[in-house]
Parts: C-alpha cells; structure tokens; sequence
C-alpha cells in the first residue's frame, strides 16, 4: 500500500506561510508604520522593538518556497512564472529593508534616507504579497500542466487593490506587537494607528469574501449549502468575534491582546480560504494530488523536514523568550 503524504506536506506548507505572515508580517507593519512615528527617537524604539527577531522570522518564507518546489512541483511550474513580477519586487524589497536596516546605525550614515528605505522596502515587500494573494485568489490561466498566461497578467485590478489591503494588514500586525513591546505615548500613538488599520482590512476581508462568492460557484456550494453551513459556521463566527476583541482591544484592552486578536483575526481569514478552495493548491485548475511529487520523493524530503522543523521551532520561540518584555530606546530591552 502506498502512503499518502500530502496531507502532511500541505500541512507543513500551510503552517509555513502562515508563520511567515504573522511573525514577518508584524516585522514589516513596524517598517510600514516607522516613516510616521510621533519623534525620531520612537521611530529608533520601533525599530529596536523587531531587531532581535526580524531576519530570524523570514525563515518561513524560505520553507514555504522550498516546501511548495520539493513536495508540489506542478504547482511551483505554474505559479511562480504566474506570480514572477511580485516575487521579483517583493525580494527587492526585502533586500531594501534588510540593508537599510543595518545601514542606517553605523557611523556617520545617512539616517534618513535609510529610514526611507527602510519604509519604502517594507511596503514594497507587503504590496508585493498582496499582489500574489490577489492573483491567487482570482485563479490562474493554465493549460494543460503550465501557465498560459503572460507576464503582465498579475497587474490585474482586485491584484492591485489586494496589495494595498495587505500593506494595511501589515501595518495592522505591526500595531498590535508595538503595543505589545512598547508603553506610554508611542504605545498610545500604536493603538491609534491600529483602529485605522483595522477598518482598512475588515473591508478588504468583506469585499474578498463577497466577490469570492460572485465569483466562484464551488465557493458558494462549500459555503452556503446543507450541510456545509452547519458545519463550517464556526470559521466566520470566530472571525467576526476576533474583530469585535481587536476593536475593543485596541481602544483599552491590555498589552498582548491586541497582537493576540490580530493573529486570531488573520488565522481564521486564512482558515477560510483554504476551506474555500480546498482541495486545490492551484486555484481553481489543479488539486493537492495532481500536483504532488511522487511518494517516494515526498518521504525522502520529509525525512529532513522533520528534523529541521523543529530546531526552526526552538530556535524561533526561545528568540522570543529571551526578548521578552518591553523595549525602550535608551536601554534597549527591559524584564517584564
């Protein structure tokens, strides 16, 4: 008998892209969010908040691209030449961001214009993403096992609007954690930028979840026929729930919540989707199976990936332990 991987792979794949949203997506929100601080020295706070973390956090982007070539390779052929224009300015952006970051404290730099790059590579990176989830979400042009469309058809309209969205979502998650590291006004100043976030993406959530529904006639079978309704509730209930706490979070909830709602938020947005083009991983053209690699080489793979998966663990959750608490400008980070 022949075993069945896939469900452990996308499962990796999933947790993968996931973890890279939530952890390098609060990295590039405080990028986003640091060309408006209150003072230079809150914008130097801000950053020192994600210095520990941030190169550490892109780690997941590394597994899910490797992830999706060893283990979907059909997938891959067909979604990078679909998506080559975003990848392509999403690494130019990180590759800003990376080295305004560290350029802009050594002696005698030219502290804002790294701070601009530092700004300017985080939205470009986050458009980028968002760029890629628009296109995934309306589908590709494919034909046979490749992509038949061109290299311009990622500049579509939702695509552009979906980028501006994530850009926002971002700016959302870097809130929620500068509210979480940081206290007194540039605390106060975070929670303020985080309600205006916040309206951006509810209304992107609720425009993406409508035209998904107009769009695509399966969406609507998997959504809104018996017995499906009855089972899938609870996804948009936690997801209208986690909003309601974020609000309220964000306006006099304590230090954590407001990052912890926003993960949440994400989490059953995410969750959605995949509910919603499950079991595709090319949307809406070819499923799990069809693009997997052969059983044999998905075992070899997942050999290494497990061992490696959990040192990426580790390592990841003892950062966080260890930069725990509060960061200040002057001394950097605090005890609880």
């Amino acid at each position: 008998m022949t075993l069945d991987f896939v469900p452990i792979w996308i499962t990796i794949l999933a947790v993968g892209i996931f973890m890279y949203v939530a952890l390098d997506g609060f990295g590039l929100g405080v990028g986003i969010l640091s060309r408006y601080a209150p003072s230079a020295k809150d914008r130097d706070t801000m950053i020192r908040s994600i210095a520990p973390v941030w190169s550490g956090n892109e780690t997941w982007l590394i597994l899910g691209g490797v992830g999706l070539l060893a283990a979907f390779p059909l997938a891959f052929a067909v979604i990078v030449p679909a998506l080559y224009f975003p990848i392509l300015t999403m690494l130019i952006g990180l590759i800003f961001r990376g080295v305004a970051f560290e350029f802009r404290s050594v002696p005698r730099a030219r502290v804002a214009l790294w701070n601009a790059g530092f700004h300017w590579g985080s939205v470009l990176a986050a458009f980028s993403q968002g760029v890629m989830l628009g296109n995934f979400v309306e589908g590709f042009a494919v034909q046979g096992r490749s992509f038949a469309g061109g290299s311009f058809d990622c500049v579509r309209p939702f695509a552009l609007v979906s980028g501006v969205a994530l850009v926002f979502g971002y700016g959302l998650l870097g809130a929620g954690w500068l509210v979480l590291k940081t206290e007194g006004e540039l605390q106060s100043w975070a929670r303020r930028q985080g309600r205006l976030m916040f309206v951006a993406v509810l209304a992107f959530i609720a425009v993406v979840t409508a035209l998904m529904l107009v769009w695509h006639e399966h969406v609507v079978a998997r959504w809104l026929t018996w017995p499906n309704m009855a089972l899938l509730w609870p996804v948009p209930a936690a997801s209208a729930l986690s909003a309601y706490w974020l609000w309220r979070a964000l306006g006099r909830g304590g230090d954590a919540q407001p990052f912890i709602a926003t993960v949440l938020l994400f989490a059953t947005s995410y969750l959605g989707l995949a509910i919603s083009i499950w079991p595709m991983i090319v949307p809406y053209q070819i499923t799990l199976w069809d693009a997997a690699a052969s059983p044999k080489s998905q075992a070899f793979l997942l050999v290494g990936t497990l061992l490696l998966l959990p040192i990426i663990l580790m390592y990841s959750a003892w950062s966080y332990w260890v930069f725990r608490g509060k960061v200040r400008a002057d001394i950097g980070y605090g005890g609880h």
